[in-house]
């Protein structure tokens, strides 16, 4: 059974591990949420439906023709996604007054991390850095990418939200318990205003794990944040629509990883005199079967 990595902070009973899990869980509105599968090793293997055997009508005494379907084996590859944190121990010293500087350093250190896993679950290709995994914009083709037709929110009216019910229709079986949609922060205030102007009043909603979004249908809609540099992770021309599940028996998106978020205090380097933090996560997604989750373009600016 698959947990989050909210979930897993409430079994932590190590004080740092918690807090740097809890970071990772607030600063991302993908790994609140996400269920992160256990693998044992490096990799995951699992088979993908490639064709269904056949099957027919009978009548009576006469025999089936013998058919067989077909599968594709699949393998996601764990991934190493962390940094290490030093504070030069006159700074330990002698600026932790107010704040603990081993702490600030650390939930930094963290914060970045969890940006730079969002954005590599939209735009990861390996292709560009083998050291990530491939992202849902690599991994989505065909029918599960949708054209907006160059329609936005306010000025699409009826249009636009007739786009965005074709983008929920391709993951079959989101809701609000299970799913949510993703763009950037001006999109979502357009749609949120394109809405209201259709005389839709609020949208907002409070979602499984407490935290208060906009939804559509109601399915929770989410600013995808930004990267550590301040550019946003999604353009203003895209919507993701995702639907999350414990394993390859969900058919949706699941994560990856072994052992979850590893936070431990390494004390002294023996190279110079800093206080050092390794923060490390063994990570990866996986999409099962082929209508996980979907995007739509080429929505107007």
């Amino acid at each position: 059974m698959a947990i989050t990595l909210a979930q897993s902070a409430l079994l932590s009973q190590d004080d740092l591990q918690r807090g740097v899990i809890e970071t990772f869980v607030q600063t991302s509105p993908i790994l609140d949420r996400l269920p992160m599968l256990q693998v044992e090793g490096t990799h995951f293997a699992y088979n993908e439906e490639a064709t269904l055997p056949g099957v027919e009508f009978r009548a009576v005494n006469e025999g089936y023709s013998e058919s067989t379907g077909t599968v594709n084996q699949r393998i996601e590859n764990l991934v190493i996604l962390g940094g290490d944190a030093d504070v030069d121990r006159f700074i330990a010293k002698t600026r932790s007054d107010l704040n603990d500087q081993r702490s600030v350093q650390t939930q930094m250190k963290v914060k970045a991390a969890s940006m730079l896993f969002s954005d590599t679950f939209f735009n990861g290709d390996t292709a560009v850095n083998p050291k990530s995994f491939d992202g849902l914009r690599k991994r989505l083709t065909g029918a599960q990418v949708l054209d907006a037709g160059g329609v936005e929110p306010v000025s699409g009216g009826y249009d636009f939200f007739d786009k965005l019910d074709a983008l929920v229709g391709a993951v079959p079986g989101i809701n609000a318990q299970n799913g949510a949609i993703y763009m950037n922060g001006a999109l979502l205030a357009k749609v949120r205003s394109g809405y209201r102007r259709l005389g839709g009043g609020e949208m907002l909603m409070t979602d499984i794990v407490g935290k208060s979004a906009p939804a559509w249908n109601g399915i929770p809609m989410f600013d995808a944040g930004q990267r550590a540099d301040g550019t946003d992770i999604l353009p203003a021309t895209e919507i993701y629509a995702v639907r999350y599940g414990n394993g390859e028996a969900d058919q949706a998106v699941s994560g990856l990883t072994n052992g979850g978020v590893d936070a431990y205090d390494l004390g002294e380097a023996h190279d110079k005199p800093v206080f050092r933090t390794r923060v490390e996560f063994y990570c990866g997604i996986a999409v099962f079967g082929g209508r996980a989750a979907a995007r739509l373009t080429n929505v107007g600016a």
